[in-house]
């Protein structure tokens, strides 16, 4: 054989093994995602949040949602938050990207409800109930804020009741935009193409049956769909369909139905990387602590499936679903602390005095919070078959002494790492430790060894 003939050869080799390796990949990220858990656990950890208002913005996920505090019983609300994510398992925590405070003319010190973003051209609108005063308008040049109020009054405002909340946004192929609202009525307006006012009357819809709150208004083909929370308590997803964005509207059922195991409910729909996802809330992250309903609620989402007719399958209740990733999660880049599968009794905060998200500032938060045996997973992190020689880096304020062992699978798993940080003197510095035995694709749990409590806040870590 010459030594054309060969080389060929051994480059088809080398291709067709580099096509095994990503195929057993893909199964194996599969059967971890199949196999971590069977149930759907809320998305977010270490807050609690509500009302979910995903949107997809090229290749990423941005979750939206409301906040109550760790100390509610009942509706405690102050601003809204941002969650990101490219694979639908492992979600990074923005901060808070509002608050009330960001429309001056509302006084009150509570109620910052379900809100909307959606992108126009190269803005960004958020839509805000402010309950008793209608609904107001936020804009920003980045889907992580600013968000600055255009306005200064609301947008929309019935002032002869209190119904005009949870608002959402849709923009039909024509380019005309709709804002649906309302609880317990429904209603609609025409928007302009500035976002921020409306031509024409408001809508008022008759009664769709068990509509309660919460709509989410999106297209399919040649179906409008409206989603919502079905009527209290305890609420479900209905939906309805119509073949004109203005209505009527044909009750369908349920994409999920009432149950006990949650009191409240409120839909935010999706299509992303080739899939549908509806997003919800329930309490199964305060049913960790205490059976006692308060109003401390957490997101989830599970995958959805249309019927041939267009019509919605029902979705199970969310821990009867196994929600896989996408893709698996490449460690050999810069990756934020604050980048969670499963990460419950820590919390974060961001880092220096800003308290709101910017473009600029998203990538600024820190995990705190930190308590010996506590841990945080990262789901389907494929570490490749060709790395022999891997360095851990993890970027830190140290303040007592930590140990951070890096385990396969779960906190009980393989331990291929073990990382030990001394005090920082107040700096963040960066600390490398060698990771043994790690290859293809496997959940990775952090878990904390530490007599001290609260002993650091950790920026990033990073592979190599």
């Amino acid at each position: 054989m010459n030594t054309n003939n060969r080389n060929y050869l051994l480059s088809n080799l080398h291709k067709a093994n580099e096509l095994i390796m990503k195929k057993l990949n893909a199964l194996l990220l599969t059967l971890i995602c199949a196999g971590a858990a069977y149930a759907q656990d809320p998305l977010v950890q270490t807050n609690y949040t509500a009302d979910p208002a995903p949107m997809v913005d090229r290749d990423t996920v941005y979750l939206y949602t409301s906040h109550d505090e760790d100390d509610a019983t009942g509706f405690k609300m102050f601003n809204w938050m941002l969650y990101t994510s490219t694979d639908m398992v492992n979600w990074t925590d923005n901060g808070h990207i509002a608050n009330l405070g960001s429309f001056s003319w509302f006084k009150r010190d509570n109620g910052a409800w379900a809100i909307q973003v959606v992108r126009r051209g190269n803005k960004y609108y958020l839509y805000a109930p402010l309950h008793g005063n209608g609904i107001g308008v936020l804009v920003s040049d980045s889907p992580y804020g600013p968000f600055h109020d255009p306005l200064g009054h609301p947008l929309v405002w019935q002032r002869e009741h209190w119904n005009d909340i949870d608002p959402t946004v849709f923009i039909d192929n024509d380019g005309q935009a709709y804002m649906y609202w309302g609880n317990p009525e429904l209603y609609m307006v025409k928007l302009n193409e500035d976002m921020i006012s409306y031509s024409g009357q408001i809508y008022q819809f008759p009664k769709i049956k068990d509509y309660q709150e919460g709509p989410w208004f999106w297209r399919r083909s040649d179906n409008y769909y409206l989603a919502f929370a079905s009527t209290c308590c305890p609420e479900g997803i209905g939906y309805a369909i119509s073949k004109n964005p203005m209505g009527p509207w044909d009750y369908k059922g349920h994409v999920m139905d009432h149950t006990e195991r949650t009191r409240g409910n409120h839909p935010g729909i999706i299509d992303y990387k080739g899939k549908s996802y509806v997003f919800g809330q329930n309490s199964d992250l305060l049913k960790i602590e205490t059976n006692t309903y308060m109003e401390r609620r957490s997101v989830s989402a599970a995958q959805m499936h249309y019927r041939e007719n267009g019509e919605i399958m029902e979705v199970p209740y969310w821990k009867e679903n196994t929600l896989l990733q996408i893709e698996p999660l490449n460690p050999y880049r810069r990756i934020e602390a604050e980048t969670i599968g499963w990460g419950y009794g820590l919390k974060t905060k961001r880092k220096g005095d800003v308290e709101l998200c910017t473009a600029d500032n998203h990538r600024d938060m820190l995990v705190t919070k930190i308590d010996d045996g506590d841990a945080l997973t990262v789901k389907g992190v494929d570490f490749g078959y060709k790395h022999t020689n891997i360095t851990f880096t993890a970027n830190a304020v140290v303040r007592q002494p930590v140990t951070i062992e890096i385990h396969l699978d779960s906190a009980k798993g393989p331990m291929v790492g073990r990382l030990s940080m001394k005090p920082t003197a107040g700096k963040f510095r960066n600390k490398t430790c060698k990771i043994t035995g790690a290859a293809g694709v496997h959940n990775l749990t952090f878990v904390f060894r530490t007599p001290h409590a609260d002993p650091m806040d950790w920026d990033w870590w990073s592979m190599r």
